[in-house]
């Protein structure tokens, strides 16, 4: 086993990361930038080194940079958390021949999943459901029009090789179909470098729904329960539960077998997670049966991981350790057995209305506390939020025995967790909390649309 970890990241991941190596007995090492100099992950962690200025292209995205840091600090191993180098083959490998442990999955894994097409032709081969689609990279309009005519309206238009739903957009006919494209491959050219279109067969209302997996050291994956995702502002999560409302006993065995298959197919290792869209028209039956399609897998840790600690009792990002080292889970795979509902809200200092970003610096900061309660949380008061990253303060979870308990539980926390000196969601989730299609289960990816909705006059 490695004696020290340098954590690649920031915030409220770097901190979370911290402070599992810690309880290990390791050595946790942060790198940070000139403006995060005085966030909580880095006065927590053993070591610190400063990578360079605010700008993520001169510190936390700067391979070389990070890469001296290590050698500087002494690290013996490298965890990424999420974002930022976390899904970069080339830095991986770099770890790698460094002399360095690199505590996530292979290269070639990641390199596998990175691409779209690829992941959805290599786990449809492996028997993992997915969408009518294109087989290959769509390269112009005139492709697109002629692979339409195959696949069927209405279609998503999606970047290849991108993610985080950057110039996504659905077309139901020729003409939409054109701009879609134009926008989708401006967008992915712009973001990722890489102007490749994947067409897919659009599921109406869908859910979003995840299953946590886990490459153990002697070759096995396993999986850790499922988590819906379907809370999300363009395209991105913002409130995350497990397990999912919907999902019969007979459905989630099928989802979690189609997850198992999908990280063997690239021989997994660590944490990851896969990602299925459900068409929730096909749950009529309420008999098990049920329409998902594979969306694409996160070779890395999920920022909702939390919740699914909490019903497992499993930490994450211990396992994620141990695989790297070629050491044996601490717990029986065969026999987890996930326990309560748990709910993550994603604390943002953004303008609750519009979701727009919202810096500045925090004069008030009282975190909600009790059992059940878990806060994740990059800042405290008299920081800094900067608008040079992305805008998350914290993640809200609780746990309880159900679902109806979970969510008066986090009504509860919610209330109690005061920010000031900036805009946070916060009161967007006391809407949520209390609006009847979240409270029923039965909502989906447009659920947030809808809240927003101009409302008709009464009568």
């Amino acid at each position: 086993m490695f004696e020290s970890v340098l954590v690649a990241n920031r915030g409220e991941i770097a901190r979370r990361v911290i402070r599992t190596v810690q309880r290990m007995g390791l050595k946790a090492i942060a790198v940070y930038s000139e403006v995060d100099a005085n966030l909580p992950f880095v006065q927590e962690a053993d070591d610190a080194v400063l990578l360079g200025a605010a700008a993520p292209s001169e510190s936390y995205l700067d391979v070389a940079k990070v890469l001296e840091a290590a050698e500087q600090s002494g690290a013996q191993a490298v965890h990424p958390g999420y974002g930022f180098l976390s899904e970069n083959a080339a830095f991986a490998k770099a770890v790698s021949g460094a002399g360095l442990v690199w505590i996530g999955p292979t290269p070639e894994a990641i390199v596998a999943m990175g691409d779209k097409v690829a992941a959805r032709n290599l786990v449809g081969d492996a028997g993992v459901p997915i969408a009518p689609g294109t087989r290959e990279p769509v390269a112009d309009v005139e492709a697109a029009l002629v692979a339409a005519k195959t696949v069927g309206y209405p279609l998503m238009v999606k970047a290849a090789g991108g993610g985080g739903g950057i110039g996504m957009s659905v077309a139901h006919d020729d003409d939409e179909l054109a701009t879609a494209f134009a926008t989708a491959q401006s967008r992915a050219e712009r973001f990722f470098g890489n102007p490749s279109i994947l067409l897919e067969r659009y599921v109406a209302r869908a859910r979003h729904v995840e299953v946590q997996i886990l490459g153990l050291s002697d070759g096995r994956v396993v999986a850790l329960g499922e988590r819906d995702c379907s809370v999300q502002r363009r395209h991105q999560k913002v409130a995350e539960e497990t397990p999912c409302p919907v999902l019969t006993a007979a459905l989630r065995a099928r989802m979690i077998a189609a997850a198992v298959r999908a990280g063997e197919s690239v021989g997994y290792r660590g944490a990851g997670t896969v990602e299925f869209l459900l068409d929730p028209a096909s749950l009529a039956g309420g008999d098990g049966s049920g329409e998902f399609y594979f969306l694409e897998m996160n070779a890395r840790l999920q920022v909702e991981h939390p919740i699914t600690e909490l019903v497992t009792g499993v930490d994450l990002v211990e396992q994620q350790l141990l695989a790297a080292a070629g050491v044996p889970p601490t717990f029986d795979p065969d026999a987890v057995v996930p326990t309560g509902h748990a709910i993550e809200l994603r604390v943002y200092a953004e303008d609750p209305k519009r979701f727009l970003p919202s810096p500045g610096t925090i004069t008030r900061w009282v975190e909600p506390t009790g059992h059940g309660v878990r806060v994740d949380a990059g800042y405290a008061e008299g920081d800094t939020v900067t608008t040079f990253y992305d805008p998350l303060l914290a993640k809200l979870c609780v746990h309880a025995p159900d679902r109806a308990a979970a969510l008066e539980l986090a009504r509860t926390a919610v209330a109690a967790f005061e920010i000031e000196g900036l805009k946070s969601n916060l009161p967007f989730f006391s809407e949520l909390l209390a609006d009847a299609e979240f409270v029923s289960g039965e909502y989906d990816t447009g659920l947030i649309d809808r809240m927003r909705a101009p409302k008709s006059p009464a009568g």
